[in-house]
């Protein structure tokens, strides 16, 4: 199974005392994919304003703002579980719904499609020969 997290946007304010650009929220979104299955988990994370050290926006690194979300409620290993769970219930699903057993098994049979036969040609005679056909009028003639 394939796990996998993104940072998809950042709000900031534009300015925090003398720091621009200060990250508030990170909308972060945690993929899970097996063969044809997958599974997803999303939300955001708001954070307080720095204190002691700053990386300026345009140094951060989207590993650097997971590790913020980490740190600041995020439970990676019960979102990675949750993803896990939801690829797992599309493999063996916990629930169905089978059909009810007093009624007779429905049937599906596809209709039948009238078999046309196509028109024969050969390398001698033109395509446009093959279409045409005579005019047939119930009309005298004069």
């Amino acid at each position: 199974m394939n796990i996998s997290w993104i940072i998809e946007r950042l709000l900031v304010k534009p300015t925090e005392g003398t720091l621009t650009d200060v990250v508030i929220t990170a909308d972060w979104r945690c993929n899970g994919s097996q063969d044809n299955y997958s599974g997803t988990c999303y939300g955001s994370c708001s954070f307080a304003p720095p204190s002691g050290s700053f990386t300026p926006y345009e140094d951060l690194t989207q590993s650097q703002v997971l590790d913020w979300c980490f740190a600041n409620g995020v439970d990676q290993s019960a979102i990675e579980a949750n993803v896990t769970q939801q690829i797992e219930n599309q493999i063996n699903p916990p629930i169905i719904a089978p059909p009810l057993p007093w009624l007779p098994p429905v049937e599906i049979v596809p209709p039948m499609l009238p078999q046309v036969e196509p028109p024969l040609v050969n390398a001698e005679t033109p395509v446009a020969a093959v279409d045409e056909q005579p005019v047939v009028s119930d009309a005298p003639t004069a």
